[in-house]
This record gives structure tokens, C-alpha cells and sequence, in this order.
């Protein structure tokens, strides 16, 4: 059973950062593309960074330079370090998993297969 949990979410001041983790087990780890997507309430979800299997990254416009997307095969976590944060980064923040996409990764929704609950971040200015 493939299942996602992420951490990492919550209050923060413009210019602070946050690192988001998101545990992965119940599938081949690592051998799949993985993303980052973020949704506030009553919009879609926002693709914002994807990680593929041989460790390419892609990033959003809106968050280039300032977020890095990571993993640890090793451990089976995926990672989104968040700097620079502004109030416009406030979202639901939901890791995602691919299991037909080794690379390039998709930047769309249904290009990922699983999904976990999502960690919120709030950031004040």
C-alpha cells in the first residue's frame, strides 16, 4: 500500500523558510519521478517542483531560486527547502508520486499517481 506523509508545514514570517519532508513507502522509492504541488481553497492544485529518478530537478517560475526539491533514497524522503518565503507561498503543500514517469517529470496533476494529506504553510508579512 503506497502511502505519503508529509511534515515539516507551518507559521512563518515573510523572508523565513521552512523545510517540508514527505515519507514515502509502499513502492519502489526513488525509481519514479516525485513532485511538490500547492493549493489554496477553491483553486487547483499549483505544481511548484519535481525530482526524477536519476535526480534532474524542474521548479515553477514562482518559486525558482528560492525552493530546492531533494530526496534521500536511503531514507525514502522526499524534501522541498523553502527560503525567502512571502505571504503569496501561503498554500496546502502535497507531495506527490509518480509511478510511470522516471524522467522528465510532469508538471500536471495527473501526472502523479499518489498523493499525501498535505502539510499546511502560513507565512505573515
Amino acid at each position: 500500500q503506497v502511502q505519503l506523509v508529509e511534515s515539516g508545514g507551518g507559521s512563518v514570517q515573510a523572508g523565513g523558510s521552512l523545510r517540508l519532508s514527505c515519507a514515502a513507502s509502499g513502492f519502489r522509492y526513488g525509481t519514479y519521478c516525485m513532485g511538490w504541488f500547492r493549493q489554496a481553497p477553491g483553486k487547483e492544485r499549483e505544481w511548484v517542483a519535481s525530482i526524477a529518478s536519476h535526480g534532474t530537478t524542474s521548479y515553477a517560475d514562482s518559486v525558482k531560486g528560492r525552493f530546492t526539491i531533494s530526496k534521500d533514497n536511503a531514507k525514502n524522503t522526499l524534501y522541498l527547502q523553502m527560503d525567502s518565503l512571502n505571504a503569496e507561498d501561503t498554500d496546502m503543500y502535497y507531495c506527490g508520486a509518480s509511478t510511470v514517469y522516471r524522467g522528465p517529470c510532469g508538471s500536471e496533476r495527473v501526472d502523479y499517481d499518489y498523493w499525501g494529506q498535505g502539510t499546511q504553510v502560513t507565512v505573515s508579512s
